[in-house]
């Protein structure tokens, strides 16, 4: 009896130091739990409404953010799972699977083996291409043949890319292919009669007029290369843009004066501009060029500066020439493309240069737009962030030019730093 006594005593002590455990325990994890959460309050997390609980709200956030499309499919056509991007690139519509898509999947679900595909899809109304998808199509997984998975990947971008490279590629062989080619002819024809001074002479300006024309060619192509970031941009330095203007005229005043074509000039602004002063000098020279190339003989051709708000000054280079259809307007600063192709070879031109334009404005965080209309004529504007100089007197003054103009084209001249950096 002693010894059943003594474990009974025993067994009742383990039993009071378990409790008195879970007790103290207990009271721990409730302070740790009031400490945590009056920290989490702290943070503002806590009884947040958009509060994330559970681990099928990070799975579905998950699905639902991710930039791939992602369809799940039962074997009978319905569409089990998909998200937001799956439908912004039509691969499911009111859930139904895209035909091409499901013609695939179809496949998968007899064989179970992985495919891919290219989809192109089209507007329902106009039929336009919008979108060009890769897709992925598979089991969803190897042991349960009832739901495949689909992966879709927007490759609209590269695929609109490399047609550029391509087509630049195609643009470029045939651009040189021409003057390469009419050398050749000319030089055999120069040849045939070396002794007849005017034969020589006929040939020999020909030959030369083709290779100048070969030769801008080559120089554009460079210029444009290092405008669209092989090279970096030299530092920019405050410049007139009345300067600017006046160089760009006395380079078209020759062309000018042979084509009877008087270039009128706007008054000047006194303003500065942060500015490569080549570049930008070639940007407005070959805005006055086209204007007087597309231009009637005696046709005047404006160029004239308007500085708008303070902070922004504009180049406006108009032609009363034969102007531009609506449906070129937008193509007009590609490379290569000629509104007028017998005019452009007629004068020399190469195509390349209204996109050095385009390109060199971007380089300086401006923007150029285009106004035409067919057998009025045509204006060019090209804006650009007035540079002002930060000095004390800047924030002192308080008329139009005061603090807040200050403000706005410090910010304008950090936008166009920053380009530079990029």
């Amino acid at each position: 009896m002693p010894g059943e006594e003594k474990r009974t005593y025993t067994v009742l002590v383990d039993i009071i130091f378990g409790l008195v455990a879970g007790v103290i325990l207990t009271l721990l994890a409730q302070l740790v739990w009031r400490l945590v959460n009056a920290r989490l309050m702290r943070q503002g997390v806590v009884d947040a409404p958009n509060q994330i609980t559970t681990i099928s709200q990070v799975l579905h956030l998950g699905v639902q953010g991710s930039p791939t499309g992602l369809i799940v499919v039962a074997q009978a056509g319905d569409v089990v799972l998909s998200n937001s991007s799956a439908h912004s690139m039509s691969l499911v519509h009111d859930r139904v699977l895209n035909p091409d898509v499901w013609k695939v999947a179809q496949e998968v679900f007899k064989d179970g083996e992985e495919r891919r595909l290219d989809v192109v899809i089209r507007k329902r109304r106009t039929g336009h291409r919008v979108t060009q998808v890769q897709a992925v199509v598979k089991p969803l997984t190897p042991s349960d043949a009832r739901f495949v998975i689909i992966y879709g990947t927007d490759e609209s971008e590269s695929v609109r890319m490399e047609a550029a490279r391509r087509d630049f590629v195609a643009n470029v062989s045939h651009e040189l292919k021409t003057p390469v080619g009419g050398i050749g002819l000319l030089a055999e024809a120069l040849l045939q009669d070396p002794d007849d001074p005017e034969h020589v002479k006929y040939f020999g300006e020909r030959v030369q007029k083709e290779a100048s024309r070969m030769g801008n060619m080559v120089q554009e192509l460079i210029a444009l290369s290092k405008l669209q970031g092989a090279e970096r941009l030299p530092r920019m330095e405050p410049v007139r843009v009345d300067d600017i203007v006046s160089e760009a005229i006395s380079r078209n005043q020759l062309t000018a004066d042979s084509h009877g074509i008087e270039l009128l000039r706007g008054e000047d602004t006194g303003v500065e501009v942060l500015a490569d002063k080549p570049l930008l000098v070639t940007a407005v020279t070959n805005l006055i060029s086209n204007a007087i190339n597309y231009s009637p003989e005696a046709a005047p051709v404006s160029v004239s500066q308007k500085v708008v708000g303070g902070d922004i000054v504009l180049i406006r280079v108009t032609d009363r020439g034969v102007g531009i259809a609506p449906e070129d307007q937008k193509r007009v600063f590609e490379r290569f493309f000629r509104v007028d192709k017998a005019r452009s070879r007629q004068t020399g031109g190469t195509g390349l240069g209204l996109s050095i334009v385009k390109h060199v404005v971007a380089n300086h965080g401006g923007n150029i737009k285009l106004w035409s209309r067919p057998g009025t004529g045509s204006t060019f504007t090209i804006e650009l962030p007035v540079h002002h100089p930060v000095c004390e007197t800047d924030t002192a003054s308080t008329g139009d030019n005061g603090h807040g103009v200050a403000s706005a084209t410090a910010g304008n001249a950090g936008r166009v730093s920053a380009r530079r950096k990029d």
